[in-house]
């Protein structure tokens, strides 16, 4: 069985993030850049059936400038067999349509029984990519899969609401996204760092998966304008003088906040 799970370079959680007011894309300068925790999640549902399932190969994708080579590699670290790093200036800032056709051209040239994503990223939040993929390679998907169960020839799950949990299966080739109620990745050792320098990382452009950026311009997304959030102005201060609650719905009203 060949495994396919995509990872994407994001800003630290914890670190600064701001957005250029010249390009509108997201300063990856101001802090560091480190694989998305729920791509790494997924990774290791991948690597745990491997780990008891002789025979079957996962291979790491993901589309970043080419300074995350390092963030990529580090899958292999961790035990993915091979990774594909799709690099190209022309894709800087891809709105979702993009994205995921550069993700699916990809992934059917090079073949693929069981795609894994997370369900959404940290920094895009989006949270489509999975569904997007699935149609574009025409194979079913199970999304946002709290509990992930895969078989010779299928995958099942859980899929977990506020009201009710679902159980759900579909058969392979197929396309699911887990979320964090999947176990923590694991972290590579020694002998895994080492291996991973002799493992096979190819890095693609958009000309190498036959995409012509400027064919399809016009077809995307694009930013019209982009400004600085204004600074917090001081708030509105109420007297009570036993008219509070008449100032308080009057601003409200007034804001149109009722």
């Amino acid at each position: 069985m060949k495994i396919v799970v995509l990872l994407k370079e994001v800003p630290d959680t914890y670190g600064d993030r701001t957005l250029s007011l010249e390009t509108g894309l997201a300063e990856r300068s101001t802090s560091e850049n480190v694989l998305d925790e729920i791509g790494e999640r997924a990774l290791e549902v991948a690597l745990a059936y491997a780990d008891a399932n002789e025979g079957t190969e996962v291979t790491a994708l993901s589309m970043a400038p080419e300074g995350a080579t390092t963030s990529v590699r580090k899958a292999l670290a961790m035990g993915a067999a091979s990774a594909v790093h799709i690099a190209d200036e022309a894709l800087a800032g891809a709105d979702l349509g993009l994205t995921a056709e550069a993700l699916a051209a990809e992934l059917r040239a090079a073949g693929f029984d069981l795609v894994i994503t997370g369900n959404q990223s940290t920094d895009g939040s989006a949270g489509m990519l999975p569904v997007m993929l699935s149609e574009m390679l025409e194979v079913p998907a199970l999304t946002n899969l709290s509990a992930v169960t895969i078989a010779a020839d299928s995958v099942s799950g859980t899929r977990a609401s506020d009201d009710a949990t679902m159980q759900a299966s579909v058969t392979l080739p197929a396309v699911i996204s887990i979320t964090e109620a999947l176990p923590d990745a694991r972290f590579p050792n020694f002998k895994g760092i080492m291996a991973a320098k002799k493992k096979p990382l190819e890095v693609k452009s958009a000309g190498d998966l036959g995409i012509n950026v400027d064919d399809m311009t016009a077809s995307r997304g694009i930013m019209i304008q982009i400004a600085e959030r204004p600074a917090r102005a001081a708030g509105v201060k109420i007297t009570d003088e036993g008219d509070a609650a008449q100032q308080l719905a009057a601003f409200l009203a007034e804001n149109r906040l009722v």
